[in-house]
């Protein structure tokens, strides 16, 4: 077992998309999908069940997540440990992300080279409540982290970044593609595709009570867990909606669905930055710093 199998499992786990998982790693799909392939021969298990459409955790690949997560860690404290005896240490500032970041993280990085280029940002992809809680641990330095609950965390403290907009997500074929915006009290007679509440609780009451301003209750579709069934459901041409991230609707090629703006005044969720409260560093500063412009 080599850790870049476990790596690759694990972004391809995050993705649940072996291009994607490529993309972010900085190498060829092949490469990916044969490296994992031989992790699960050496396990003697499938961890991803693979599909034309969809890549899915098998209930062993959900068991064997957190436990993959926890071994790159702690290879990487490893190497933090022994670096400043070779003389090479460089400050690492480990910043947990989430999708649809775009232009603005690269701002943020290219901010950090400029201004303080001995540190090495290190991004880390996690769920939220465990990106809290490796920011309150000390394991994450900081974490975007979208509608944050803060009374939840007072061991935190929260810089606002921006608002992040959502989109509606309709099938390409349906009539109201065909228009440049749409009002969400056109969308009253469809059913309305979400992911479980429990899954983003601030998402789904902000859908659910601009819908109830806009005069209706939506109709329910069925649920899905992950942003690509969704896709994939919509894209089928049946009639339903969804919403998501403008920022993600950018990265997504898909011609069976349409993304449209909302025309009336818009849906949008705050994103924000959490750190350890009493945080006081030279990289905490420069956060401090460009989330304020």
């Amino acid at each position: 077992m080599e850790l870049r199998q476990l790596r690759y499992f694990v972004t391809v786990a995050e993705e649940l998309h072996f291009g994607r998982a490529a993309e972010r790693l900085h190498i060829a799909q092949p490469a990916v999908s044969q490296q994992v392939q031989r992790l699960e021969r050496e396990l003697k298990v499938q961890l991803l069940d693979r599909s034309p459409r969809r890549v899915r955790l098998t209930e062993a690949g959900q068991r064997f997540l957190p436990a993959a997560r926890g071994v790159l860690i702690a290879a990487d404290q490893a190497r933090a440990s022994v670096a400043d005896l070779a003389g090479a240490r460089a400050e690492v500032f480990r910043l947990g992300t989430v999708t649809g970041l775009g232009a603005r993280l690269d701002a943020i990085l290219d901010a950090f080279a400029e201004r303080l280029p001995q540190v090495r940002i290190e991004l880390v992809t996690l769920p939220v409540r465990e990106r809290l809680t490796q920011v309150a641990d000390g394991r994450l330095d900081a974490a975007f982290v979208r509608a944050p609950a803060t009374d939840d965390t007072p061991e935190l403290e929260y810089l606002r970044a921006w608002d992040d907009p959502l989109v509606a997500v309709l099938p390409a074929r349906h009539p109201l593609a065909a228009h440049e915006t749409v009002r969400l009290a056109d969308l009253a007679s469809v059913p309305l595709r979400m992911t479980e509440r429990r899954n983003h609780p601030a998402l789904v009451d902000l859908v659910l009570m601009s819908c109830q301003r806009a005069g209706f209750e939506p109709v329910p579709a069925p649920t899905a867990t992950t942003l690509q069934d969704n896709l994939a459901a919509i894209g089928t041409a049946a009639a339903m909606w969804t919403v998501i991230y403008a920022a993600n609707a950018d990265q997504v090629h898909n011609p069976r669905v349409a993304f449209r703006p909302f025309a009336d005044g818009g849906l949008s969720l705050p994103i924000a930055v959490a750190l350890r409260a009493g945080t006081d560093s030279p990289s905490s500063e420069l956060l401090r710093d460009l989330l304020a412009k």
